[in-house]
């Protein structure tokens, strides 16, 4: 509700300096060539060199590192990620050197331009900035170089995409594809549609199981003695002086002052929009809701009938407790001063004209000891719980790696609970213990290897010692039979219904109705909405997969289409065509859609270009090995 009042002009400033803030931090991370932490021989390895420029594995690092603390990829992905992103890197490096190749240079006043807009928007000043940029390892003038580069191969790109042509003819087309409709009907022939159909024997399962036994290993398994501190075991132990409680009060008072409060309801007219004549009429209305106000008429039912404020109106224009500084400054003048129950005038804001009463005014105080003490120790009791949990679990772990035989002693000295988990695979997780990150932890342990402590929810700590390793061995018929016995099914039961789809195909295209086919073969008939083709058939999915459709008189049979795992049968019930009068509306739209679709396209087949080019002249040199070790160090 309060943002309703706040200053616009602030809320602006904010919004756009936490956008430059990305921006910043984005050229930081991803279009500095030099930047990053210390180096090591490691780091310091070539994965690519571009234009005599090496990319090392540090700065592959940053950036992987930089998606990771952003949660962009999944850790388990980061295998598949790394070549790609190295990939990219790569061809950045190369539009950079080829701009500069061409002459593109960016003037000192431009570049001085950019780093104003950044500066003012989000450092504020001079000092800042270098300040900041300092701290990522960097000197301003590096940091200012990769800029200009980096301004210098967009206009690179941009050249590129100069001179991009829509023609009249695919505009319409584009129009078309967006607004033109089909409507259909359809069958849709599955694993479900076949019921108990389908029978598997043994024989089947046992020949299948034999033929394919090379890909049915058992993965490596671990048994593993696991110890876990429990808060509800340590808590009891755990007692918090009132000395203590009274210090932390003394020592952090601030945060028991509350400080000066009205609880204000009001009602709001707005002028937003209005001419100063419409203005005039709502003061009028304002200056009548006043009068009966002050006559005895309820606020709360006028409020709900009467203000245009949609955060409080329905609520009777209540907006509970307030502060100085979070709404605008005519309604908080008015707000505090007015003592409780009572009314005030006219308050005009730049949002209209506002009629306020005051429930209750609290001045500023700070709460006593005793109002605090409980929640005091409830909070040093909870960090002390927690402190002596990680020292429990760091002594516990560090006695365990010197002896891993001793882990029931351990246990027993501690007061841990101790659990024996056998045969986990890779991804099998402990017992009674939802644990992702011990899960992971435990499958990289060898033989009297102990992991680190890791939170187990938000009450326990656990750490394990690996007892055994077993390899990886062909699985038993017994334990993967289920399997094969789903996976034959599915595998019959499938390619049943594809029959039967085809053959409800050839029926509908000889003209027997579509009702009297689905009698036939027990499936319903399904009856969507009219659907474009950037859109989705109800049901099914996308409606690309039945594209055909759209070109096609209405009582074509279209199909059978694989859909899912399923197969589909559809007649065009009625084609429904764009409605042309409102493509001059939608022109510039459609327009702006297929220059980018171009650019897109475009600027592919040029980075493309540009690097083939520089490969076949030598400009680039990859180091595939390099790359494969890398990737191959994040896989799991």
């Amino acid at each position: 509700m309060f943002d309703l009042f706040r200053s616009r002009d602030k809320a602006v400033r904010i919004l756009l300096g936490g956008l430059l803030g990305v921006v910043a931090l984005s050229m930081l991370i991803y279009l500095i060539p030099n930047y990053g932490g210390g180096s090591s021989s490691g780091y310091d390895q070539v994965v690519a060199e571009i234009g005599g420029q090496d990319l090392t594995l540090r700065e592959v690092d940053v950036q992987i590192q930089a998606m990771r603390r952003n949660r962009q990829i999944p850790n388990e992905l980061l295998h598949v990620y790394v070549p790609q992103a190295i990939d990219q890197m790569i061809t950045d490096r190369a539009m950079a050197y080829e701009a500069a190749r061409l002459g593109y240079r960016v003037s000192d006043a431009e570049l001085a331009n950019t780093l104003q807009v950044v500066i003012n928007s989000q450092f504020h000043d001079v000092a800042l900035y270098k300040q900041y940029v300092e701290e990522q390892g960097m000197t301003v003038p590096e940091f200012e170089a990769s800029m200009r580069e980096s301004m210098a191969t967009q206009r690179l790109r941009q050249v590129a995409m100069q001179a991009i042509v829509v023609t009249p003819k695919e505009i319409e087309e584009e129009y078309n594809r967006e607004n033109a409709k089909v409507k259909i009907e359809y069958l849709l022939f599955s694993e479900a549609t076949i019921g108990n159909q389908v029978k598997v024997s043994d024989e089947e399962l046992h020949a299948y199981y034999e033929q394919h036994k090379a890909a049915y290993q058992t993965p490596p398994q671990r048994n593993a003695t696991v110890l876990v501190v429990d808060q509800a075991k340590v808590a009891p132990t755990v007692t918090v002086p009132d000395a203590q409680l009274l210090a932390y009060y003394n020592a952090n008072i601030d945060q028991y002052r509350t400080p000066e409060r009205v609880d204000v309801r009001h009602i709001l007219l707005t002028t937003t929009g209005k001419s100063k004549a419409e203005a005039e009429k709502i003061h009028q209305q304002a200056e009548d809701l006043l009068k009966q106000l002050q006559g005895g008429a309820d606020f709360a039912a006028l409020a709900k009938k009467y203000s245009q404020d949609p955060g409080s109106a329905a609520n009777g224009g209540e907006l509970g407790w307030i502060v100085r500084g979070q709404t605008v400054k005519p309604f908080e003048d008015a707000a505090f001063s007015l003592k409780p129950k009572q009314l005030s005038g006219i308050v005009t804001t730049e949002y209209g004209y506002h009629i306020l009463q005051v429930m209750d005014h609290q001045q500023a105080q700070v709460k006593p000891f005793s109002d605090v003490k409980n929640d005091i120790a409830t909070a040093l009791k909870k960090q002390l719980v927690n402190q002596k949990m990680q020292d429990i679990a760091t002594n516990a772990q560090a006695e365990l790696v010197k002896a891993p035989e001793t882990a029931a002693q351990v246990a027993a000295k501690y007061g841990l609970t101790e659990i024996q988990a056998q045969k986990l695979g890779p991804s099998d997780p402990v017992p009674g213990m939802v644990s992702p990150q011990l899960t992971q932890a435990i499958a990289g342990l060898q033989p009297n290897g102990v992991s680190q402590p890791v939170a187990v929810g938000n009450d326990k700590l656990a750490f394990a010692v690996c007892t055994a390793v077993i390899a990886p061995h062909p699985a038993d018929f017994g334990d993967v039979v289920n399997g094969i016995r789903r996976q034959l099914t599915t595998q019959k039961a499938l390619a049943l219904a594809a029959e039967d789809a085809t053959k409800a195909g050839k029926e509908l295209r000889d003209g027997k109705d579509i009702q009297a086919v689905a009698k036939e073969f027990k499936v319903e008939v399904k009856s969507p909405d009219a659907f474009a083709q950037i859109g989705a058939v109800e049901g099914l999915g996308p409606a690309t997969m039945l594209s055909a459709a759209f070109t096609q008189p209405v009582g074509a049979i279209i199909g059978p289409v694989s859909a899912n795992n399923q197969a589909v049968v559809a007649k065009v019930v009625e084609q429904i065509p764009a409605d042309m009068t409102k493509l001059a509306a939608q022109r510039d739209s459609i327009i702006a859609e297929i220059k980018n679709r171009k650019q897109q396209q475009r600027m592919s087949l040029f980075e493309d270009a540009i690097r083939s080019r520089l490969e076949q002249e030598g400009k680039i040199k990859i180091h595939k090995d390099v790359i494969q070790r890398l990737a191959a160090s994040y896989q799991s």
